[in-house]
């Protein structure tokens, strides 16, 4: 069977080889009304769902907890005092609250990442085979309705919760290989960073508006709201994809014909041309892909310890309700574009400033005192390396090095409660420097080996934007 990806339709005249700034002799197909800048904005409307659904139980924990049976002996209220600006009536809720011990809510709030580990592999490998377009949509579908079905599964039980967690996670584990695949056949070369930003910013957004918006859902309304509310954007989305966007250039039928060549004539020699073909063993051992996972690994921890565990410190340490949080990114391509910096030069000083920026707001984090107003930041760039260095199989990469970058979310927390038993700030410094040394042993282990090259086992032809 052939890959989806494969040229074929409507290809019939060859087109001419490209050598390096050849692109820019292309005609350029403008950026306004495009198909392709259509595709970054829904796919980034896309993950912004994806981390909605990702995040919302995070905060919706709060409200689901019987309170008044999680008095501790050895901590009692939070470690700061409480902010004190007349904070508003509680709202009168019907909604049910359990008494979920620690452990308990351990398993539960880390339950998605053992669905979420899943997928990533073979979610690669069916987008690369049958298409990205329709494995994204029923994976962020499938989420949406497990998000639905949450509310019931929490009034049966703590393991029913579990269980819908864990098929949530299987869901939304195909999403980032499936949009990796999608953009190998869509982005031009010297277009990736912006076109990947604008994708990805919406997971960041997701993040960072879920976490205050649901608090006011919470306050508001009542924890089931947030997920009904974000379960039936999750729907509207995927209606949205099914009528709006295309496995490639060369199957959408309402592209211009001048941007479907310039988008398939700048990835001529990038793109390989053997069907179904996967050197496995080339990719297993290319240090330019360890350096990748070293790299994503790495950011994981600092950004799940963050996404996890920072709202836990806020309220019990800080004594900081749900309610304010932050955000960056897209001077890549003009760099590589206009001031003609070498790709891989590009992407090593981006992953210093995005892991190792972190990486110091962790630190800070743990001796912010009472000081709340400083305690959340983070960015990145190593990840559009995969695009770089094979983009064939972009997506079979991301789920190579996402499989291991899910294991922060599955051992991270568990290793934060084992060292924040007693819940002081210092054994919450603790946390925080274990993952800003991750962070920089990432860092510096990606830009040591880390390239920009297309790599030879990659493609019959290898083509390079600089080294």
């Amino acid at each position: 069977m052939e890959r989806y990806g494969s040229d074929t339709e409507g290809d019939e005249q060859e087109r001419p080889l490209l050598h390096r700034g050849a692109e820019d002799k292309l005609q350029k197909a403008p950026a306004c009304c495009s198909a392709r800048y259509m595709l970054a904005f829904l796919s980034s409307f896309g993950f912004f769902v994806v981390y909605f659904l990702r995040v919302n139980l995070s905060v919706a924990m709060v409200d689901m907890l019987n309170t008044t049976h999680q008095t501790s002996p050895n901590h009692s209220g939070s470690v700061c005092p409480p902010h004190t600006s007349s904070p508003p009536p509680k709202h009168n809720h019907t909604a049910g609250v359990y008494n979920w011990d620690s452990e308990t809510q351990g398993w539960i709030l880390g339950s998605f990442f053992y669905g979420y580990i899943l997928t990533q592999i073979p979610g690669g490998y069916l987008a690369g085979r049958f298409g990205p377009k329709w494995l994204m949509g029923f994976g962020v579908l499938g989420t949406a309705v497990f998000t639905l079905l949450t509310p019931t599964a929490a009034d049966l039980g703590a393991s029913y919760l579990i269980a819908v967690r864990v098929l949530e996670g299987i869901g939304e584990g195909v999403t980032f290989p499936a949009m990796y695949t999608m953009w190998a056949a869509w982005a031009p070369p010297l277009e990736r960073s912006r076109l990947l930003t604008i994708t990805y910013i919406g997971a960041q957004l997701g993040t960072v508006v879920c976490l205050p918006l649901s608090g006011q859902i919470c306050f508001y309304l009542d924890w089931t709201y947030v997920f009904y509310i974000f379960g039936a954007v999750g729907l509207v989305w995927f209606i949205l994809w099914s009528f709006l966007v295309f496995n490639s250039p060369n199957t959408h039928p309402r592209i211009s014909e001048r941007e479907r060549l310039y988008i398939t004539n700048s990835l001529k020699n990038e793109l390989s041309t053997s069907a179904g073909y996967i050197p496995w063993g080339s990719i297993v051992t290319s240090m330019p892909l360890w350096a990748i996972v070293v790299a994503h690994f790495s950011y994981n921890w600092t950004f799940y310890t963050l996404l996890t565990l920072l709202p836990t410190y806020m309220n019990d340490i800080l004594g900081f309700s749900i309610k304010q949080n932050g955000l960056l990114g897209q001077v890549a391509d003009y760099l590589r574009e206009s001031c003609l910096y070498p790709t891989i030069l590009v992407r090593k000083v981006f992953s210093i400033i995005g892991m190792i920026g972190p990486a110091a707001f962790l630190v800070a984090a743990g001796y912010t005192g009472c000081n709340y107003i400083l305690a959340v930041m983070s960015a990145s760039g190593f990840n559009i390396n995969h695009l770089d260095i094979a983009p064939s199989y972009a997506g079979i990469l991301l789920g190579v090095t996402n499989t291991f970058a899910t294991i922060p979310g599955m051992v991270g927390p568990v290793i934060a409660r084992d060292l924040t038993k007693h819940n002081t700030i210092e054994e919450w410094q603790t946390v925080f420097y274990i993952a800003a040394a991750i962070n920089l042993f990432g860092a510096l282990f990606f830009n040591a080996f880390g390239k920009g090259t297309v790599q030879p086992w990659a493609v019959h032809t290898s083509y390079s934007h600089g080294d």
